[in-house]
């Protein structure tokens, strides 16, 4: 078979990237090329679930505003989906008090990165939402929450299907070499072409 774009790997990125540009460019032909029998297989099936809400990353970086915009819209996903979630919230805990400055410092990072929700509790706030937890501080962060990605991974797969989108299973890679370039009055102007073979 012949198509514009084929992606390597069916996991949660290949399978997120593949749906974004079949939605974007729906006249080019693309496959999804996986070497096992289904999809997210491994690290996207075997991972903590976390929906993280985006405390780490230095303000005002790429990956602090791509993670709490990505929260939101995966909480947006699976609710259009119908697809499992639960938004339990996490707390970061102080339990020497030579930890609290970091954990104020770990809070004033989160405000400036707009993730929703964040507070400062004690002790005894602490105890009434974990009772098995003891500290002198925490932060509580009520956005955070997880999900099975190997779900989503499906859907995303499901969602590319019906765009159109081929994906095909129990197809290894193993060479991929550059075809002569192309007329420039190819179709869609790709130069040079990849041709790829599986093992079988």
């Amino acid at each position: 078979s012949t198509f514009d774009v084929a992606v390597v790997g069916a996991g949660i990125v290949g399978l997120a990237a593949v749906r974004e540009l079949i939605q974007r460019h729906p006249s080019l032909a693309f496959a999804v090329l996986e070497k096992e029998q289904e999809l997210a297989h491994h690290q996207s099936g075997h991972n903590s679930g976390v929906i993280h809400s985006g405390i780490y990353y230095t303000p005002g970086s790429l990956k602090a505003k791509l993670c709490v915009q990505g929260a939101a819209l995966c909480y947006k996903y699976c609710d259009q989906k119908g697809i499992p979630y639960k938004r339990c919230g996490k707390l970061i805990v102080a339990v020497e008090h030579d930890e609290i400055p970091r954990l104020k410092a770990l809070y004033e990072r989160g405000l400036q990165n707009n993730v929703p929700g964040l507070k400062l509790i004690g002790a005894k706030e602490i105890q009434e939402k974990e009772p098995f937890c003891r500290g002198l501080m925490a932060l509580d962060s009520p956005y955070t929450g997880i999900v099975d990605y190997k779900q989503v991974a499906q859907s995303y797969a499901r969602d590319f299907q019906e765009a159109g989108g081929t994906i095909l299973t129990d197809f290894e890679v193993t060479n991929m070499e550059m075809a002569k370039e192309s007329s420039p009055e190819s179709e869609h102007g790709l130069k040079y072409p990849v041709i790829v073979r599986n093992k079988k």
